[in-house]
């Protein structure tokens, strides 16, 4: 496993990031330890929770991913081995703090939330699920989406520098060491880290966003941000939610997969994907990858791991097969003729959903 320095941090992450939002909904406990006994003999040290999770989200799994990651310190003592990256929910859950827009005193209360259930007394890294400002983002990427009128700029600037003092107050407090943000776009890290410097406040050290074979938004907006200004790039769903594993393609879907899991709860993980275009857009991957002997599911997350820009990839999987086959997807090297044919693919099907 290799190592990169998280953004203007000392510390070394693994380009592995073991993400765990399953655990609690799609996977027990017992599955969730077995994950990370695992991943951690592999060398993967970062790992990635949220207070929101298990996902799909609802009221009654709210924290148990947490409360499954704080079992196992508790049960190991490994705690000191992982760089633990966990988020404050933003605006729009009603059964978390009603709902409301992302504050100061809310990620005072939230980090208290996550440190109990963590059954840890610090948090490497802390993130902001979601900004509380409109934007094209969660698939909406068409543009003339934002309303100036409803966010106004300067309110938008106070509200990030009550939310950049209460960072500043937890990190004093060492409960959290470092600052990052997660579905957040150019000018949000550029603002927060404007104002941090103007007022001696924690800077950004990296942002949590989707990216994958499906959704290059990020490049080169956001990637030349984190890659001048030293901010870690960390990208979510290189499968795109398992949509690039091509399993969807046929019918009928299992009933352990995340979608149907998630309409048994009336909840929707991001169906927006599922587009005439984006099955073409698969469909053809699936062809490079067959084209060079390749497993599908580990050249979608080794291009993301090749990218310049990013720092560590966040991998998600509900069975150890799955764990170990994007673990080992780290190991892999892409030939320019395999990037060459993705790049192909990539000017047919630019914006698939």
């Amino acid at each position: 496993m290799e190592y990169s320095k998280l953004g203007t941090t000392d510390l070394k992450v693994s380009r592995c990031c073991l993400g765990t939002m399953t655990w609690g909904e799609q996977n027990t406990e017992a599955e969730g330890h077995e994950q990370m006994d695992y991943a951690l003999d592999q060398g993967v040290n970062f790992w990635d929770t949220a207070e929101l999770y298990a996902v799909p989200p609802r009221a009654e799994t709210y924290g148990r991913t947490e409360e499954i990651i704080g079992n196992w310190f508790e049960k190991t003592g490994k705690r000191q081995d992982v760089i633990l990256a966990s988020k404050v929910v933003g605006i729009g859950r009603p059964y978390i703090r009603d709902g409301s827009p992302l504050t100061g005193d809310s990620v005072r209360s939230a980090v208290e939330g996550s440190l109990k259930r963590l059954k840890t007394d610090y948090i490497d890294l802390y993130q902001l699920h979601w900004p509380n400002r409109v934007f094209p983002h969660f698939g909406r990427n068409n543009a003339g989406e934002i309303d100036f009128a409803a966010n106004d700029t300067a309110q938008i600037e106070d509200n990030l520098m009550d939310i950049q003092k209460a960072i500043a107050e937890v990190v004093a407090a060492g409960k959290v060491r470092h600052f990052g943000l997660s579905n957040d776009t150019a000018w949000g890290i550029m603002k927060y880290n404007e104002q941090a410097k103007e007022h001696n406040l924690p800077l950004v050290v990296s942002v949590q966003n989707e990216f994958s074979l499906l959704d290059r938004k990020d490049d080169p907006f956001v990637a030349e941000v984190c890659a001048r200004d030293e901010v870690a790039y960390l990208p979510y769903s290189p499968l795109a939610m398992g949509i690039l594993s091509g399993k969807y393609l046929n019918q009928p879907w299992d009933k352990k997969w995340r979608y149907q899991v998630a309409k048994e709860i009336n909840s929707d993980p991001g169906s927006y994907r599922f587009t005439e275009d984006s099955t073409a857009a698969v469909k053809a991957y699936l062809e490079v990858a067959k084209k060079h002997g390749l497993d599908m599911c580990q050249m979608a997350i080794k291009f993301c791991d090749v990218q310049n820009f990013v720092t560590s990839t966040i991998i998600g999987a509900t069975s150890m097969a799955q764990l170990k086959t994007d673990i080992e997807a780290f190991d892999l090297t892409l030939s320019n003729d395999v990037l060459a044919d993705i790049d192909t693919v990539y000017r047919q099907h630019p914006i698939p959903y």
